[in-house]
C-alpha cells in the first residue's frame, strides 16, 4: 500500500483519496461513514499492516475483521485499519471430527473464507497437513463477528467435503464460496493435484451437490498424481471467484508460497460468462490448460504475493492478499490494493 504513503497531493485533495479509500475497503453491504475511521490513523496502518497468511476480511458495524491461516483460524479486529486486535481463536475447542479425518491435523488451520449468508455469517476453513491431500473443508456459523456481543458464539456445523489420497484427484483446501445470477451456493477450492475444483452446494450451504469439476489447472492434462499419492508440479491454489458486469473472475495463485524470500506466489486472473467454465484470460487461454492473465506478483516491494481476496463496495473494488515483503526478509505481510478495471479486466494500482 506504499501508493497511499507516497502521495504528493494538496490536503484537501488527500483527504478526499483517503474517504474514498475507506468506502472501497468496507466488505459488506453495510454503510460506514469515513467519519467513523479516523483518516489520519489510515496512513499509520498502511505502515503496519500485521503479518498474515490467506486473509480474507469482513466488515460489521463499524468494524473490520480479519481472517486467516492459523491455529484455529486466526481472526483480528479494528476500527481504523491501524491498531489490529487479536481475537480467540473462532474454532475452539477444535472439532473430533476433523482430528479424526485428517491424520496429522493438530488445529493449525488453513485459509478460511467468510461468507454472510442470509442472517449468519459462514466460517469456511481447511483442515490438512503440508504436501498431502489427505485433508478437509469444514464450516462455522455465528450471527455476529463482535466477540463482544451476547449472541456470539461459533457454532460447528462440521464437514463439508474431504479428499482422500488414493480416490480423489484433488486437495481439498482453501475454500472460496460464491453465489451465481440464480443464487446457487458454489464451492471452489483446491491445491496442487488435478488444481482448481467447483461443485454446487445445496441450499444449507454445506451439502455438495454433483460431482466437482476442474476449472483451472497448470498443465494440459489431468495429473496422474492420484496414483502415487504426490502433489506433483501443478503449482497452482487459492481460488476466488466474483462476479462483475455479466462475467465471473476466477483469481487463483501460480507457483509458490511460504518460502520467504523465496517466494515466487503470483496472483492471475481468468473470466467466464457462466460460473463453472470456461475460464479463459486475456489471450483467450482456457484456465484449465494453464491460462491466466497476471495481476500481481513480484515487485520492487515484494517477492511474490498471492493468495486473494477480492471485495467490491460502493463502487469500489479492493484487492486483499498477503506478500513476501523485501524489506522484511520475505515475511508475509497484509497487502491491499485498489483495483481499477480497464476494458473489463482488472488492475492493480502501482
Amino acid at each position: 500500500m506504499h501508493f497511499i504513503h507516497n502521495l504528493s497531493i494538496n490536503p484537501v485533495l488527500k483527504t478526499i483519496f483517503f474517504s474514498s479509500f475507506l468506502s472501497f475497503i468496507a466488505l459488506t453491504a453495510s454503510a460506514v461513514s469515513s467519519d467513523s475511521i479516523p483518516i489520519q490513523d489510515i496512513k499509520k496502518s498502511v505502515i503496519q499492516n500485521p503479518n498474515v497468511h490467506d486473509p480474507v476480511m469482513a466488515f460489521e458495524d463499524g468494524r473490520f475483521y480479519l481472517f486467516s491461516t492459523g491455529n484455529g483460524i486466526s481472526m483480528m479486529s479494528s476500527s481504523d485499519l491501524s491498531s489490529w486486535n487479536p481475537e480467540k481463536a473462532p474454532l475452539d475447542p477444535i472439532p473430533e471430527w476433523a482430528k479424526d479425518s485428517v491424520p496429522g491435523y493438530n488445529g493449525h488451520t488453513w485459509a478460511p473464507d467468510i461468507f454472510r449468508s442470509e442472517d449468519r455469517w459462514l466460517l469456511y476453513y481447511s483442515c490438512s497437513s503440508f504436501g498431502k491431500n489427505s485433508s478437509a473443508i469444514g464450516v462455522l456459523s455465528n450471527t455476529t463477528l463482535n466477540p463482544k456481543s451476547p449472541d456470539y458464539k461459533w457454532e460447528d456445523l462440521g464437514l463439508v467435503i474431504q479428499s482422500i489420497p488414493g480416490k480423489t484427484d484433488w486437495n481439498a483446501i482453501d475454500p472460496n464460496i460464491i453465489t451465481d445470477k440464480d443464487g446457487n451456493p458454489w464451492l471452489t477450492f483446491g491445491s496442487f493435484w488435478d488444481g482448481i475444483q467447483l461443485v454446487r452446494l445445496m441450499p444449507d450451504m454445506k451439502t455438495p451437490l454433483g460431482q466437482t469439476v476442474t476449472i483451472a489447472r497448470r498443465h494440459e492434462t489431468p495429473s496422474d498424481s492420484h496414483t502415487n499419492g504426490s502433489a506433483g508440479q501443478n503449482a497452482i491454489e487459492a481460488p476466488f471467484i466474483t462476479y462483475r458486469d455479466g462475467y465471473y473472475y476466477l483469481f487463483v495463485s501460480h507457483d509458490y508460497c511460504c518460502r520467504g524470500a523465496k517466494s515466487d506466489y503470483k496472483t492471475v486472473v481468468g473470466r467466464s460468462k457462466n460460473v463453472d467454465g470456461p475460464y479463459l484470460d486475456r489471450d483467450g487461454r482456457d484456465m484449465t490448460t494453464g491460462g491466466g492473465s497476471f495481476v500481481a506478483g513480484q515487485s520492487d516491494d515484494y517477492y511474490g504475493v498471492g493468495h486473494c481476496s477480492v471485495y467490491e463496495f460502493n463502487g469500489k473494488w479492493c484487492f486483499i492478499a498477503h506478500g513476501y515483503a523485501k524489506r522484511d526478509s520475505g515475511a508475509s505481510k497484509l497487502f491491499i490494493r485498489e483495483i481499477k478495471w480497464k476494458d473489463g479486466w482488472p488492475e492493480i494500482q502501482p
